[in-house]
Formats: structure tokens, sequence, C-alpha cells
């Protein structure tokens, strides 16, 4: 089967549409967000884990457009709060929480852990589903954290991750920086290669 010659990315994130189209900029397909398909509703992440999640979204969000979807459930995995926020990364300080009221939470929370203490890592699970089949990839990547935001790049919890094998914030770094070591650009670059396999065989 041909690839298409677009991509559905489940989410209305600005940010992360921005990160995925420069991440699969070698398919040279076009990457479209939900702002496109006003009348696809909302998918709640009801799972308990972030395969299960991006699934989910996948699935539904095919099954409303009829494309080939791409779906990730992305989380931050604290050491010291025993894997929280994990799969409720995005809604850490409540549904509806900004990035900014979840980096609040998270930094209360680890108020007293001492610095050789803030070890995590980010996890990414992205699903792609299609009309007849589906498949996953996964990216991790390991870091620390600090105790206080820096940088003015990114979103979620990028300002406070500091990938291991540099001192830099993910929120300090430009997008090429970061594919370097984010655990979406692992996931990404895995989708990316068997795209490009299938892609190889011909129709």
């Amino acid at each position: 089967m041909p690839l298409p010659t677009s991509l559905i990315l489940a989410t209305r994130n600005a940010g992360k549409l921005v990160e995925f189209r420069h991440l699969l900029a070698d398919l040279n397909l076009e990457v479209i967000g939900l702002d496109a398909f006003p009348t696809v509703l909302p998918v709640r992440e009801t799972e308990t884990t972030f395969e299960a999640n991006a699934r989910l979204k996948a699935r539904t969000v095919q099954a409303q457009t009829g494309g080939w979807v791409i779906a990730d459930d992305s989380g931050l995995l604290v050491d010291a709060l025993d894997g929280a926020p994990g799969v409720f990364s995005a809604r850490y300080a409540g549904e509806q929480a900004s990035d900014a009221e979840n980096i609040a939470k998270l930094l209360a929370a680890l108020r007293n852990v001492p610095p050789d203490q803030r070890t995590a890592q980010f996890v990414c699970v992205l699903a792609l589903v299609t009309e007849t089949d589906e498949a996953c990839f996964t990216g991790i990547c390991t870091g620390r954290l600090t105790d206080a935001p820096r940088g003015q790049y990114g979103f979620g919890y990028d300002p406070l991750f500091i990938p291991a094998g540099d001192t830099r914030t993910f929120a300090e770094m430009t997008l090429e920086e970061k594919a370097a070591y984010s655990h979406r650009a692992r996931a990404a670059r895995a989708l990316v290669t068997a795209l490009q396999a299938r892609l190889a065989k011909g129709p």
C-alpha cells in the first residue's frame, strides 16, 4: 500500500504540531493537526498506559477522518515520586491545567528532593493507525530536573528537564538540538524508518 499524501496528528497542541512537522520532515508528507477537523471530538485519555492511550486517540480520530493518523501519548516519570506524574503528566494539576500550573505542582512536590535524586525520564509512545493496520513506536529519554524553569522554547515540562549528556533544559534548545535527545524524536525516527521501508516496497 502506498503512503498517503498527508498524516493526521491527533492533537490541537500547536507546539506539538510544530515539533512533529520537524521530526517527520524526511517523509515529505503534510502533517495536519486536528484544527483542520473542527468536527472531530476530543478524545478522553481513559487508559492506564502510554501505549493504550496513544492507540485510543489514533483509532478514534482515524474512525472520524478516514486518514492515516498518528497519535502520541507522552509523559514524565519522576523517580522520587514513584513514576508520577506519568500518564497524568498533561493534567497533573487538573484536567484543564496549563503548563505553568503543572510545572508549579511538580516543583512543589520536589521541594525537599536534593539535586542528585531529581532523576526522571520522558517516555513517548507514538501510534500509527490506518484503515487496515496499526503499529506503535516508543522513545525514552533519561535526565534530571532543575529546581526552577529555564528556557523559552518547547512546551510541557521542557523548562525543567535536562537530558543526560547535556547541561541545558529542553526549553533552552532549538528543535534541532532537542531532537538529538528527545523521547518524541526517538519514537518519530522509528516511525519514519518503518514508513520509508513500506514506501520502498511500492504499492
